[in-house]
């Protein structure tokens, strides 16, 4: 809805193309999302192409993390509840457009 809404947040997908794979150590849980022609796309399901696989240790930690108002992978890294395989950009990529939109919405720090 938000690149529905403003230009300017949209700008953020210009020329970006990428996959992300979340998903739980156990494979209980997993979500996708995937960037092209400047669009997100959710699935509910894994996806077998992806840039880059963001595995959490259980439910309770990818909750957390995606709860959390500090999303700070490095943090999540060191305290064992997250591995990363792929390309870490995408993950920093993503956080900055979330922590734009929260921006946008009034409710970031």
């Amino acid at each position: 809805m938000a690149f529905l809404l403003w230009a300017d947040f949209r700008e953020n997908l210009r020329g970006f193309r990428g996959a992300y794979l979340f998903r739980t150590a156990d494979g209980a849980v997993a979500v996708s999302a995937t960037f092209a022609e400047m669009k997100m796309q959710v699935h509910e399901q894994a996806v077998d192409a992806w840039d880059v696989m963001v595995t959490f240790e259980s439910a309770r930690a990818l909750c957390s993390f995606l709860l959390s108002r500090n999303q700070d992978i490095l943090d999540s890294l060191l305290r064992d509840e997250v591995t990363v395989d792929g390309n870490i950009n995408y993950v920093y990529k993503l956080g900055f457009m979330v922590r734009e939109l929260t921006r946008k919405l009034g409710i970031g720090a």
